[in-house]
Order: structure tokens, then sequence, then C-alpha cells
């Protein structure tokens, strides 16, 4: 699945590149949330999978530390680049004509580095303070990641305070963005069902039905894991949720775009007939 999600993204990456009717911000948004999706897989699977094969599964707290910074931080971007391709797409269908002005190439490459950087400060700062508590108790975590609720979980004394900046950074990356999502997607549907061509409406709802898609896997199992109140936390749910999204879902993403996407399958095609002949 690790091989898999790797190629995948990586062609993704790389057709997006090399073909010019890729040359789109909407492809230009997807070829970075395939960059991210191979950062976020390879900061959790490699370690899994060299726990696998050793059965010793021990984790340094420094790389304990290290890892939750990255999944947080790769996932917090994730998160707005999302938000970044909903907003692409609102304007291309909303605004058609002041699409190529709103959406030019600098303006993406600032909301993408905004995506990547906004998350840093936070997460560094989050982790820090996580890993600044005491750890008297047991020193296993009871999951295969290092990650939040799993980790609180061993804290000596009052973790309150984590908790509520938990929620706060969660409403933040996590539910502000769901829901400008939802907005961008509910005035995209308004303006579909304006159309007067059967055949336009098709083609519209076909382009955005694969990122809703995504947005409803990703969002729902990250908004589960870290919106639910701690008592009611199962840690056998916790851990199949975080097995859905840093490894189901990754795998899904490509597969969802490319099968979805009729211009990524054109240009698969010319490059396979490319590599062939």
């Amino acid at each position: 699945m690790y091989l898999t999600i790797l190629m995948c993204n990586s062609t993704i990456m790389l057709i997006t590149r090399i073909d010019s009717a890729l040359q789109t911000p909407m492809y230009f948004f997807l070829s970075n949330f395939s960059l991210v999706e191979i950062c976020y897989v390879t900061v959790t699977i490699p370690r899994m999978l060299m726990d696998l094969c050793t059965l010793k599964g021990n984790i340094s707290i420094f790389a304990c530390a290290t890892q939750m910074c990255f999944i947080l931080m790769l996932g917090g971007t994730e998160c707005l680049l999302l938000t970044a391709m909903a907003y692409d797409r609102y304007v291309a269908i909303c605004n058609p004509l002041h699409y190529s002005l709103v959406m030019n190439h600098r303006i993406c490459t600032q909301l993408v580095a905004a995506c990547w950087i906004s998350v840093i400060p936070v997460v560094i700062g989050q982790t820090y303070q996580i890993f600044s508590l005491p750890f008297c108790a047991s020193n296993r975590i009871n999951h295969f990641i290092c990650d939040i609720p799993p980790v609180l979980k061993l804290a000596c004394g009052d973790t309150f305070v984590n908790e509520i900046a938990v929620y706060i950074v969660a409403m933040v990356f996590v539910m502000v963005p769901f829901v400008l999502i939802i907005f961008s997607y509910c005035k995209i549907i308004c303006s579909i069902l304006k159309l007067s061509s059967a055949k336009g409406r098709a083609k519209v709802f076909s382009t955005c039905s694969s990122h809703l898609t995504v947005v409803v896997l990703f969002y729902g199992t990250a908004g589960i894991t870290y919106l639910q109140p701690k008592p009611n936390q199962s840690e056998r749910i916790g851990k199949l949720l975080s097995l859905f999204y840093t490894i189901f879902i990754p795998t899904l993403n490509p597969i969802i775009y490319t099968l979805r996407n009729k211009d990524i399958m054109v240009a698969l095609r010319k490059l396979l007939s490319k590599l062939v002949g």
C-alpha cells in the first residue's frame, strides 16, 4: 500500500507538470496535495513497517515528538489545501469570467505557501506543550503512531489546558476549513442547478465529486479523532480511525482523483503511449 501511494501520487505530480493541458490552478493544487500525501505517509508507514518487522516497537521521546509534529503539520496542510481546492472550484464555476484574473499563478503559489507555512508555528508550539508534560505513568503508547490522544493518556497531572488547546487548534484547522468548503459547495451546487445544459451539469458534478469525496473521508475521520471528548474516546476505535486516515485514505485519494477525472486519464494514456513507443 505504501508503494502504491508513492507510485500513484508521484505519477499525478509528473503528469501535472509535463502535460500542457493540466497546467491549470486545479491541477497545481492537486500536485501539491499529492506531495503532502507522500510526505504524510512517509512519516508514519515506514516506522510501522519497521516495528512490524522487528516486533520491538521502541521509540525515543524525541522521535515520538518529531513524528507527532510532522503528522499534525502535514495533516493541517492537507486540510488547508483541500480548502484552497474548494475555493478554486468555487471561482471557476461561480465566477468564470474572473477566474484567470483571481486564480493567477502568483495567487495560487501564495495560497499553497500559506497552507504549508501557517501551520508550522502552531504545530511546533502544541507539540512542545504536550511533551513538556510529566510522563510518570506507563511508557507504553497504546497505538501504532505518536498521535495526540494516546500520548496525552500517558501524562501525569492535569491535561485540561492541553486538551483545550487541541480543541482550539482542531476547530481552526479542521472545522473552519470544513465549513468554508461546505459553503463553497453550496454556492457551486446553486450555480450548477442554474445551468440549462444537462451535459454541462454532469461535467461540473463529475469535476467536483472527486474532491468532495476526499473531503468527506478525510474531515470525517480527523474530526472524530481530534474533536471527540476524551472520556468518550475508545482506544480501539481511535486506532481504527487513525489507520483509516493515515493509510487507507491516502491509498484511495489518487484512485478517486484519476478514475473520476477525464483530463488525468487522457494525460495518463498519453504518458503510457510515449513510454511504450
